[in-house]
């Protein structure tokens, strides 16, 4: 039995010898982890600099942003690191912190997308009781909950699990996560397996029911209502419909891999998969708001080409 005091480095068993295409590897991770920091810090600033921007459903969005940075930020430098490494061992320290930031991203991404399908329920089913309802305190207080649920309930379920005796170091990924740790407890792990069930399953569903209901309340509006209103729903729902259901399918997957043997499953596609859950969606993110919301799309086209916005405005 090994005491969890003694365990001072945790072991990445899931990567493997590649010889020279590491630095492929390595060059193709650093170009995704640029372009996520480069396209996400680009957005967050367009919002924050624009006054245009500063409705509920734009500060909502720079949450969104600010999460991809922080859960990519996560996962990418101790990646990196890693893939270029010949010894793929983790301190336990950094290991636990990996543990905190990945599971708290991924809780503030559904609270994130449940306040924002609650905010469009809002816009579109009370257009005119909108600004009462969304007040800039109530935004403030949905924006501290969504941030500050997630960071506790991580503390409490890391302080259940790092005093924990340990039988082994080895952790059968490229990155750290909870439930990896926990199979190696040697003691009896009922409880703390309770805590990150009822933990995980009250995210979920809590932000998943607040989704469904304010799209059932959409789809009715959207039924009885005026092709404006139609359009209005579909344009300012289908980014984010889109980012609700590639964060899912990653999540999902996650899951399943942590709780049940998945051996059966090539190991480039096991990796794929679980790193598909911490870089699709802030690769995704940027691309589909940015495309897909008119607002973002012509600030951006008039910061590119200013003269043509103005002569266009001209003519309207």
């Amino acid at each position: 039995m090994i005491n969890s005091t003694f365990v001072s480095y945790f072991s990445l068993a899931a990567y493997f010898d590649t010889g020279v295409c590491k630095y492929v590897y390595f060059l193709l991770i650093l170009s995704l982890y640029v372009f996520i920091v480069c396209s996400n810090s680009f957005l967050i600033i367009l919002i924050c600099v624009n006054q245009s921007l500063h409705d509920p459903m734009y500060i909502f969005l720079c949450s969104l942003f600010v999460n991809e940075l922080y859960g990519s930020t996560g996962l990418f430098p101790l990646l990196l690191v890693q893939t270029l490494s010949d010894v793929h061992a983790v301190p336990a320290s950094l290991c636990f912190l990996q543990i905190f930031c990945v599971h708290s991203y991924g809780a503030v991404e559904y609270l994130n997308l449940a306040v924002m399908s609650y905010d469009r329920y809002l816009a579109i089913c009370n257009p005119l009781q909108y600004n009462a309802h969304m007040t800039s305190t109530k935004m403030a207080v949905l924006i501290a909950l969504t941030w500050i649920y997630p960071c506790l309930a991580m503390v409490v379920l890391l302080s259940l699990t790092s005093p924990l005796q340990l039988c082994g170091n080895v952790i059968h990924k490229v990155y750290c996560d909870t439930y990896s740790v926990v199979k190696l407890v040697c003691s009896d792990t009922a409880a703390i397996n309770l805590y990150g069930l009822i933990a995980t399953f009250s995210t979920i569903c809590v932000s998943l029911l607040l989704i469904l209901y304010s799209y059932m309340r959409i789809l009715q509006v959207c039924w009885s209502g005026s092709k404006q209103t139609r359009q209005k729903a579909v344009s300012t729902c289908t980014p984010h419909l889109a980012s609700l259901f590639n964060f899912s399918f990653g999540a999902c997957f996650e899951i399943l891999q942590s709780r049940f043997d998945m051996n059966n499953v090539p190991n480039m596609l096991r990796i794929f998969l679980s790193l598909y859950f911490l870089t699709c969606q802030p690769l995704f993110n940027p691309l589909i708001y940015g495309l897909k919301l008119s607002k973002i799309r012509g600030i951006c086209k008039s910061l590119v080409s200013p003269e043509s916005c103005r002569v266009s405005s001209d003519f309207r």
